[in-house]
């Protein structure tokens, strides 16, 4: 690990790029909700490890990390955060349906910075890959960030807050009430979590209508935290509603057969080994 005055990096960076399949665009850019000025640039990556990383001595090589901010500061306008990922591990967090490493699935084309045939193939995966495994990881998304919004309107809200150490950016609850940036993500989860339990898919960038309400949170338009709060409510309750009624398309659980199948033969490739 390098942590310097100037930037972070965790990992072997020339392993990951060596290996690197895919990367592409994820954060508040790729979902449309970027607002010039104000917003770091994110990327996240996955790469094969080498043979005798997964089945030698060399040890485990599971994610490079680089951030342009110093260990324990804040990302800021202009900053770039990327994060490369093992294929294996990769494929852990996606299959128990982390949001942001659905992203590079369904990253449209102009958001793709790195793809080899490999990496084809793993988008392909993503209907093996989302389950309501991913559904239910939006909604416990959508909690972290809703509860991080500070400044208050209720009793329930202020004890969220409490609870979880005040993080609200004291700076936007002064300015707007509240923490309109976690507010605007807690939002675009739920919105998120509903096409996903509702169509099986995730559009990016996010659907115009739904974009313009989280854009109007983020920018600080609706002052009233308590009309942010319900929409995010009502929104939660539908897709609770889809989940329990079964009314999703949706299968339980991921293929983890497939994508397992896939992944085993998807190294045995990049390696150069012909199939047992």
């Amino acid at each position: 690990m390098s942590a310097t005055a100037a930037h972070t990096e965790y990992g072997n960076r020339d392993l990951a790029l060596t290996g690197e399949i895919l990367r592409t665009v994820v954060g508040s850019g790729l979902h449309g909700i970027a607002i010039a000025g104000t917003d770091d640039h994110d990327e996240m990556g996955i790469f094969v490890e080498p043979a005798n990383h997964v089945l030698g001595m060399a040890g485990r090589f599971e994610h490079y990390v680089y951030r342009t901010q110093p260990e324990g500061a804040r990302s800021g306008p202009g900053d770039t955060d990327l994060v490369i990922y093992a294929l294996r591990k990769y494929l852990r967090l996606a299959t128990q349906g982390n949001p942001t490493a659905l992203l590079p699935l369904y990253a449209p084309a102009d958001a793709v910075v790195v793809l080899t045939p490999l990496g084809e193939e793993l988008r392909a995966l993503a209907p093996a890959v989302l389950s309501q495994r991913a559904v239910r990881r939006f909604l416990g998304y959508l909690a972290g960030q809703r509860a991080r919004i500070g400044g208050q309107a209720t009793p329930a809200g202020r004890g969220l807050a409490a609870r979880h150490g005040g993080r609200a950016r004291p700076e936007l609850v002064a300015r707007y009430g509240y923490d309109v940036k976690f507010a605007s993500h807690a939002l675009r989860l739920a919105f998120q979590g509903r096409e996903v339990a509702t169509h099986g898919r995730l559009t990016l960038p996010m659907p115009d209508d739904e974009r313009e309400r989280v854009l109007r949170v983020k920018r600080g338009e609706v002052r009233d935290v308590t009309r942010v709060l319900d929409e995010i409510a009502t929104v939660e309750s539908e897709i609770t509603t889809l989940l329990e009624t079964g009314r999703t398309p949706l299968p339980p659980s991921p293929d983890l057969a497939a994508i397992s199948d896939w992944s085993t033969d998807a190294h045995r490739r990049h390696w150069g080994w012909t199939s047992a």
